[in-house]
């Protein structure tokens, strides 16, 4: 296979093995603090779970990715980024030890949040240091390649975490005990990732500290003013705006049904004291959802080809609007996980013509100010509809007016995308995205 052999060549490369064995320890444990921060929240079983805890949780795992986001390129660009792995990482091992603390004491929530958001906060720069590096560890003609299998690597890794998070889940007793040893195993793992980054070169992954870059302060008033740059450069390639409002609409379904589907998992489908049950059924409600986002990755490229990027979201959206009110109102196990398996080709279908279309339909000079406004919609959107279903869902997560709301969007981003033409790129250069 074509992966396989790209994969074993990247392989031989030692500075590349070190830093991908980094990222897979990261998102590693990434994974496993995610799955022990859900159950802590959803599935304690002395807590009374509602969505707007669950919105709680989502905004703790996503907000840092569009308020810290943008600007962290600014410091990545000013410090040794081996030294950001190792202190980022080492630093979230301790965050992880309190917040394992914090669990057992039962504090206040607004206490476990904010130790919670401190660890995930700080995940953006490993995440944007990572990236930053592999340019350094790799050659440009391999560069495509690496940039393709790391994130899918790292992606795996982070399911296999949450897989693990649930085997202690599994041999322990339902409680503060098992949700923090998770967290306490998830530290651990960080602190792996850490000291795993010492086997790099102190310099090896940058920046070039030869080259002076303007002040801190001025560097990110610059960001800032790029990104309303790269707003007003997208007002004026309509096929990029379109098919990126088409996404975000779809990303707030998405969001909204995660929290219906969390809400079925915690009392619906099983005993309120039966945590484990309920965490077994959102893991394989996860893993379905994986298995369509994988499949998407190979649908989408046929697809495009016949119905083109604008055809291919067109498509998607109809079929979610079309597959939506008979899997999910019935709201049983069975339909409902196979709307997860659905809805995760639909969703990443959708996501994998969007990011083409900005690739081919923005100048290559404003690509990653609108790559990073696009990450803002996107996680906004998701958590978005989780606030918007703590006002609107009943604890239980039955809620047809819900369930046909969000069908009748999708069948609006169908109908909007139907009038979209498909004109040539308009980007006047092409290149990479970094």
């Amino acid at each position: 296979m074509p992966v396989v052999r790209d994969l074993r060549v990247l392989l031989r490369l030692p500075d590349f093995r070190r830093l991908l064995a980094v990222r897979l320890l990261s998102q590693l444990s990434d994974g496993v603090f995610q799955v022990a921060l859900a159950s802590y929240v959803v599935f304690s079983p002395e807590k009374q779970t509602s969505p707007a805890a669950v919105a709680s949780v989502l905004g703790v795992l996503l907000l840092p990715y569009s308020l810290v986001g943008p600007f962290t390129g600014v410091l990545l660009d000013r410090w040794r980024r081996r030294q950001v792995l190792l202190y980022c990482n080492l630093l979230r091992a301790v965050l992880s030890g309190a917040t394992a603390g914090l669990v057992l004491l039962h504090v206040p929530d607004w206490l476990f949040y904010l130790s919670a958001l401190s660890v995930t906060a700080i995940n953006r720069f490993v995440l944007a240091g990572l990236s930053a590096a592999l340019p350094r560890v790799v050659d440009e003609p391999r560069l495509v390649t690496a940039n393709s299998l790391s994130p899918t690597a790292g992606t795996l890794a982070a399911t296999v975490g949450g897989g693990a998070a649930f085997v202690v889940h599994l041999f322990l007793a339902a409680g503060a005990g098992a949700d923090a040893a998770t967290v306490v195993l998830a530290g651990l793992l960080y602190g792996c990732a850490g000291l795993t980054a010492l086997t790099l070169g102190r310099d090896l992954l940058g920046p070039d500290t030869r080259a002076r870059g303007p002040r801190l302060a001025a560097a990110v008033v610059s960001t800032g003013r790029g990104l309303v740059a790269g707003l007003r450069h997208l007002r004026e390639r309509p096929a990029a705006r379109q098919a990126l409002l088409a996404m975000t609409a779809m990303r707030f379904c998405y969001g909204a049904l995660t929290v219906v589907l969390l809400m079925l998992c915690r009392y619906t489908w099983s005993d309120a004291k039966d945590s484990d049950h309920g965490l077994a059924l959102l893991g394989l409600a996860v893993g379905l959802s994986a298995a369509g986002f994988f499949a998407a990755a190979v649908i989408t490229p046929w697809a495009t080809a016949r119905l083109g990027t604008a055809g291919w979201i067109t498509g998607c959206s109809a079929v979610s609007a079309v597959l939506l009110v008979p899997l999910a109102l019935p709201f049983r196990e069975a339909p409902m996980m196979l709307a997860a398996f659905a809805l995760g080709i639909t969703t990443q279908g959708a996501k994998i013509a969007t990011d083409t279309v900005v690739q081919t339909h923005v100048d290559d000079r404003y690509r990653g100010r609108v790559f990073s406004l696009y990450d803002v919609a996107f996680n906004v959107a998701f958590v978005g509809a989780a606030a918007a279903c703590a006002l609107l869902l009943p604890p239980d997560g039955r809620s047809s007016t819900v369930i046909i709301a969000l069908s009748l969007i999708y069948a609006a981003v169908a109908a909007a995308m139907t009038r979209v033409t498909q004109p040539a790129p308009e980007a006047s250069d092409t290149g990479l995205r970094s």
